[in-house]
């Protein structure tokens, strides 16, 4: 018997990004955890120096053939940046996307920084997606992590963006302060229903400098473990890639000074890989129960082959139990799987 599928995770996005940080840009509040500075390496944006250092990059990558690429204002709050800065960065994402180095433009910003008007205005000014900072839908969770905003701001943010015709991106943060068990899968559910075109997960840590340190250092914070977050990023990625949404990113970035600063919390520079081995093998183990007989040949895309097992073969001996060994396995082009049993 021969049993052919597909993975669930929706095609990747063709253009790379290239990411120019505004840390702290903008913010009007400092949120428990964050670590714009430690993440990024530097501190506050002088928005002068940021925009004449992306210009200048963007030409030498347009004179050296590069690209093309989204051009994505992070790290800061980017619509409650003064307009007049909110347009020359969008100016500057115009002129190389007419010499066809850019081919959209994409920000970061808080949901309750957003409006309808506002965001028409960008949107005429050349902005193609919009990510928000929601971190979490639970109003509990928000208040504990000082974001400054409910659930339903979160969720009304969502909608101006799409009614907009903008695209969404939706950033969650599991394992906040006043996480309890299920909200982060019910957070995960409901951002899939608002139908994002990208996601990205970043479980809780604790950074030196923080406010979040201060009350881990009082033993009032206890962050999630990395073997909790790869089982719960595992459990959520299939709901994600369900509804046609790109998970572009599992935990920090290794960025800057980040790692040296991590005081606690579940942060690997391989978690990306453990969450969607874990998730490719609740897959393949639903695909095959109910068939008869073991597995003789598992014909798997040569594109999941650094998942498939597991960080350091990790998930070896739960696929063993499967039947499903390295002789078995067989890696080919395209995107199907195959599995025959006999």
């Amino acid at each position: 018997m021969q049993l052919v599928f597909s993975h669930p995770e929706p095609a990747p996005q063709r253009a790379a990004v290239w990411p120019v940080f505004l840390p702290f840009a903008g913010c009007p509040y400092r949120c428990v955890y964050c670590a714009q500075d430690k993440q990024t390496g530097r501190g506050e944006a002088e928005l002068e120096d940021v925009f004449r250092t992306a210009g200048e990059d963007l030409g030498r990558a347009l004179d050296e053939g590069r690209g093309p690429y989204e051009l994505a204002f992070y790290g800061g709050t980017f619509t409650a940046l003064p307009w007049a800065w909110q347009a020359r960065f969008l100016e500057l994402g115009a002129r190389f996307r007419e010499c066809g180095l850019v081919t959209r433009v994409r920000c970061s910003t808080r949901p309750d920084r957003v409006d309808a008007a506002g965001l028409d205005r960008l949107r005429a000014a050349g902005l193609d997606l919009v990510e928000l900072g929601v971190q979490s839908f639970d109003d509990a969770a928000l208040r504990a992590a000082s974001r400054g905003y409910a659930g339903d701001v979160a969720r009304a943010a969502c909608g101006l963006v799409r009614a907009a015709g903008l695209g969404l991106g939706i950033q969650l943060m599991p394992g906040l302060p006043g996480d309890r068990p299920g909200m982060f899968r019910a957070d995960a559910a409901e951002a899939a229903a608002l139908s994002p075109e990208v996601a990205r997960l970043y479980p809780c840590l604790v950074i030196r400098g923080t406010a979040l340190a201060e009350v881990w250092a009082r033993g009032g914070f206890t962050p999630w473990t990395l073997e909790r977050a790869g089982e719960e990023l595992a459990a959520a990625l299939p709901v994600l890639w369900e509804r046609g949404v790109r998970v572009i990113r599992l935990g920090l970035a290794p960025e800057g000074t980040l790692a040296e600063h991590i005081l606690a919390g579940p942060w690997h520079p391989a978690l990306g890989q453990t969450a969607r081995g874990r998730a490719l093998l609740a897959i393949i183990r639903a695909r095959l129960d109910g068939l008869d007989g073991p597995v003789t040949l598992f014909e798997a895309p040569r594109r999941y082959q650094g998942e498939f097992f597991g960080h350091r073969n990790e998930l070896a001996a739960e696929y063993a139990a499967l039947g499903i060994g390295r002789e078995t396995v067989r890696w080919v082009a395209g995107d199907e799987f195959r599995l025959t049993t006999g």
